[in-house]
């Protein structure tokens, strides 16, 4: 039985209309922090920093429900899609299994 599952989404956002930095970050940071204020989610601006016309934004939970986890990522890629003006170009999740508990309690 898993103890917990790690989710990742990474999304990459475009805006080619966009000139300047100053421009595309208005764009992704309200909603990033919105994001986080919403969700139980840790979310980082982490690449195209440097880049005026598109970002890579990732997110992660963690929980020891999968299907939580799997819906809460889902809800986040949702929201990063439907509340910032540039167009989603690819999106990943990954979700990963935090060690297995086979029921022996050998520190006990």
């Amino acid at each position: 039985m898993a103890l917990g599952y790690v989710g990742v989404l990474t999304i990459r956002v475009e805006m080619p209309w966009v000139s300047n930095l100053k421009e595309k970050r208005a764009l992704v940071r309200p909603v990033v922090e919105r994001l986080k204020s919403r969700y139980p989610l840790t979310v980082a601006r982490l690449d195209g920093l440097d880049a005026h016309d598109w970002e890579i934004i990732g997110v992660a939970t963690l929980s020891n429900d999968y299907v939580w986890v799997e819906e809460t990522l889902r809800m986040a890629a949702d929201y990063i899609a439907r509340e910032g003006e540039y167009r989603v170009a690819w999106e990943t999740t990954e979700i990963t299994v935090l060690g297995e508990d086979d029921g022996d309690d050998e520190d006990e």
